[in-house]
């Protein structure tokens, strides 16, 4: 029975607590739904709604409960055919009573289309005028297009019947079953094939003129069985010219090989369509047989090799999900890892191992380990599985923890016990627990099964407690560089306790020699750092100029140079030969930067290493912390200084980069991003739009030239008349939002004025319309003027919170908190900076504000306070280097 004394401790709200979801899937099981859409009207400007029929069976062991919707209007509803008394209903829940035990519930409601992201998003195509429709629905945003029990452990199957323009593609997760048109034949009504069991947030419908690209995959299996699946990729009409269908189609291919072979569980899902959509809020979303990612991923000019292995890796890491969350979902938000984290790590792995991208491990150690480490140092940092109370909570856990640290410690697991029994401990989960839902033991017990091993301490050290673990070596040289001795410090701490935790590391020591001015890698130890001091016995003997800890990247951990390493390796870098080692030396660098241990001035005087390097990812990785180096962390009198550096460091790269290369595309793309702080580039940008000024090779394309356009309008240096004109050559999608982030980069006081205002009060604006505004207003030509709206942010705070969708609410709270840097000459630490105060201040006196709303602000705060402390130790370390000069 449901104890609603849980469900009515809160006031009903969008907002979903742990306990009262728990409360109800104890008394509601779902047989089915069928969810009927009237998308007709949906080309009409002038409709802002269409209508949503549910018809939910299911059976329950007690007297009420409440359904999920956020919708304008409830038309009606009836339970077994007796009408229910919807004046109850909230805005977000509707009240169900006297239920019996096997009951029918249907809900007829008027539902909002959105521009947001959320729910059912309508675009319309300003190429053509065509309208094209989408949904999305992670973590809870299916009950803003139909009624639901919206929690992942109430699983149901699904059929979906959908009215729209006959001429549309009309799709959902399964194939069609029946079509029928009206008299006209100018609208279809189709009827999909009912879904095996599926939580709420995984199904999905798409409709509109898209553009479609079929092909099949089919597998032959040593036992005899066989399986064919229809594939389909699908666009809008006016991206077709940008569409490389035949590459998306191969890396699926190569995907579905790969799982078929390693999950040992045929695809359960029938169909697989992956669909391109514009204004999307994240890179893609698993919906089985119906996977959505974002336009992002579809560039209207040369792709570059490190773009298109980003996007195979997020191909199979959707792939992945058809097995790991939606064959087997997670049964509460606070298992988001069991699905994200094994998703993120056979993304990477199968790019490897089956794609062309078999370099993938350099891009995920030197990039994308980068989130996870950021993630880990604030202290809104929690465990790989986490504690999540709510709804509002587990959108926040959508971070590098659960993706990032999550996959880099399961990575680890799978050399621990081997890959053979990793796959095996996965095939064995599916079987067990198919169209399921299952909570951490249950994954644990089937690793352990087929390893043999105990995997509870690993766990508990890795997956159950929060902090990032340190690595520092302590090497000891003879007068001749030999070394004598080399000790590890394993430093790890839990951050709610602040007592110590004893992590264990695998990992490889790599110990490089000087050869003819290249490091040369002359000694590999795998070595196992248990307890705070490990001493490396076999390392004696052998001459390091430098001592790489975590060579290779087995293990997750922050790592450190000793002296005489990093001031190598600041000259020779780029001589090492294993793409893998330069990239982890690159993020090394980083992260020192980050703690205040190396001034951003020193972390540019290795950029001649950079332009030495091959490598596209590991440029255009270093290359923009580079940028943020100088942005953030450098103190504001050496920033000058430090810009033109950057513009005559990327001018460089480019005049020597080889023609048509991707390292052409990516010197371009940062002398056009370090021109945005500084006027040096600025004829630089104006001849690559004017021609006189184009590398032999380079592909100036259309976002290439929006991209100079924005960062000559930071600069102010074109005219608004300028940007007006480009719009009418380029008035697409595209080139609205790279119209709208130019305008709203300019730096005068008037301009930021405009910006601000439309941002914070114009709700009109789509998502991606928003995102523009807030980072214009963001350029750093524009942080003085910027800095001006501390008050007015804080301020704003609740109130943005409590009138946006969290979509919305979070790319301003995000995107315009206020820019923190230390005057020349001040005096005040860093704790006492005003933007650091008012953030402290507005904690103090918002306690009882939205639990995702304060951890925003409060990582927010910290990474003001580190960037502060960056900058203070810059200073202290440029007036000592001018004392002893």
């Amino acid at each position: 029975m449901v104890d609603w004394s849980v469900v009515t401790a809160t006031t009903p709200t969008t907002n979903l607590t742990h306990a009262e979801c728990a409360a109800r899937a104890q008394t509601v099981s779902v047989q089915s739904y069928r969810v009927e859409l009237d998308l007709a009207r949906a080309a009409d400007p002038d409709v802002d709604s269409y209508g949503s029929t549910t018809t939910i069976a299911f059976t329950s062991s007690g007297p009420e409960t409440w359904v999920d919707l956020i919708a304008d209007r409830v038309l009606g509803a009836t339970l077994n055919g007796e009408p229910v008394d919807v004046s109850t209903y909230d805005g977000a829940r509707l009240p169900v009573t006297g239920l019996a035990p096997d009951n029918e519930l249907v809900v007829r409601a008027e539902c909002a289309y959105s521009r947001t992201g959320e729910g059912l998003h309508r675009f319309t195509d300003p190429v053509d005028g065509a309208t094209y429709l989408y949904t999305h629905f992670e973590p809870t945003d299916a009950r803003r297009v139909f009624a639901n029990f919206e929690q992942p452990d109430l699983k149901g199957a699904f059929t979906f019947v959908v009215t729209a323009p006959a001429d549309w593609e009309i799709v959902s997760g399964q194939p069609e079953a029946s079509r029928t048109t009206d008299g006209s034949g100018a609208l279809a009504t189709v009827t999909f094939a009912p879904t095996p069991p599926l939580s709420t947030y995984i199904t999905a419908v798409a409709a509109g003129p898209y553009r479609r690209f079929g092909d099949t995959w089919s597998v032959r299996r040593a036992d005899g069985s066989a399986q064919e699946i229809e594939l389909g990729v699908l666009c809008r009409a006016s991206m077709v010219e940008h569409f490389d269908h035949e590459a998306l189609l191969e890396v699926t291919r190569q995907g579905l090989d790969f799982f078929d072979a390693a999950f040992g569980y045929p695809y359960p899902w029938g169909k697989y369509d992956q669909v391109f959509v514009p204004e999307y809020n994240i890179g893609a979303m698993e919906n089985p047989g119906l996977v959505t990612f974002t336009e992002q991923y579809l560039p209207r000019g040369k792709a570059t090799r490190p773009h298109l292995m980003g996007r195979a890796s997020t191909i199979l890491h959707e792939m992945a999900h058809m097995w790991f969350g939606d064959l087997v979902t997670m049964r509460w938000w606070d298992g988001l890892w069991l699905k994200e984290s094994f998703a993120d790590l056979m993304g990477w792995h199968v790019a490897a191992e089956a794609t062309e991208f078999t370099d993938a491990w350099t891009r995920f150690a030197s990039d994308r380990k980068t989130f996870a480490y950021r993630q880990d140092q604030l202290p809104t940092t929690h465990p790989v599985v986490a504690r999540v109370d709510d709804l509002e909570a587990a959108r926040q856990n959508f971070d590098g923890i659960t993706y990032a640290k999550g996959a880099s410690a399961l990575k680890q697991l799978m050399a621990y016990v081997g890959q053979e029994a990793f796959f095996a401990g996965a095939r064995r989960y599916f079987a067990d627990h198919a169209f399921g839902n299952t909570e951490f033991e249950d994954l644990l017990a089937a690793l352990e099964g087929a390893s043999g091993r105990d995997l509870s301490g690993w766990a508990g050290a890795w997956l159950e407690l929060a902090g990032i673990s340190e690595l520092e070596p302590f090497p000891e040289r003879g007068a001749d560089g030999v070394l004598t001795r080399l000790v590890i410090r394993h430093t790890a701490v839990e951050l709610s306790s602040g007592e110590r935790i004893d992590r264990p590391h695998r990992l490889v020591v790599g110990l490089y020699e000087l050869v003819d001015d290249r490091l040369v890698r002359t000694a590999r130890i795998e070595q196992d750092v248990v307890g705070e001091m490990t001493e490396v016995p076999e390392a004696a003997g052998h001459r390091a100029d430098l001592v790489l800890l975590n060579d290779d990247d087995l293990t997750y951990a922050k790592v450190h140079l000793d002296p005489h390493s990093a001031a190598v390796v600041r000259d020779h870098l780029a001589s090492i030969e294993s793409p893998l080692t330069r990239g982890l030396l690159w993020s090394i660098a980083w992260n020192s930067l980050r703690d205040g241990n190396l001034p951003p001035r020193e972390f540019l005087r290795a950029l001649p290493q950079v332009l030495a390097e091959q490598d596209a990812s590991i440029v255009a990785t270093a290359l923009g912390t580079a940028a943020q180096a100088v942005e953030v962390y450098a103190p504001a009198e050496q920033r000058d200084e430090l810009r033109a550096h950057l513009v005559a460091t990327a001018r460089s790269g480019l005049a020597q980069a080889p023609a048509g290369s991707d390292l052409q595309k990516v010197w371009a793309q940062a002398l056009i991003g370090a021109t945005a702080t500084c006027a040096d580039g600025v004829p630089d940008l104006r001849g690559l739009l004017d021609g006189s000024r184009v590398p032999e090779g380079l592909d100036v394309d259309d976002d290439l030239r929006w991209s100079a356009r924005r960062a000559l309008a930071a600069q102010d240096a074109i005219a608004l008349v300028d940007l007006d004109a480009a719009l009418a050559d380029d008035d697409t999608m595209t080139g609205r939002t790279f119209y709208l982030r130019a305008v709203a980069s300019r730096p005068g006081a008037a301009a930021r004025r405009q910006t601000w205002e439309r941002a914070t009060t114009d709700e009109s604006v789509t998502n991606d319309q928003l995102r523009a505004l807030v980072a214009g207003f963001a350029e750093p030509a524009g942080a003085a003027a910027a800095a001006e709206y501390a008050e007015a942010y804080f301020a704003s705070l609740t109130g943005w919170w409590e009138s946006r969708s969290m979509t919305m609410a979070t790319i301003l709270v995000n995107g315009l908190f206020p820019r923190a840097d230390l005057a020349e000459g001040a005096l005040r630490r860093p704790v006492e900076h005003p933007v650091v105060v008012a953030g402290k201040e507005w904690l103090a006196a918002h306690e009882e504000a939205p639990a995702a709303l304060r951890r925003l602000v409060v990582d927010h705060v910290d990474l003001a306070l580190r960037a502060l402390v960056a900058q203070q130790s810059a200073r202290l370390a440029a007036a000592e280097e001018g004392s002893q000069g």
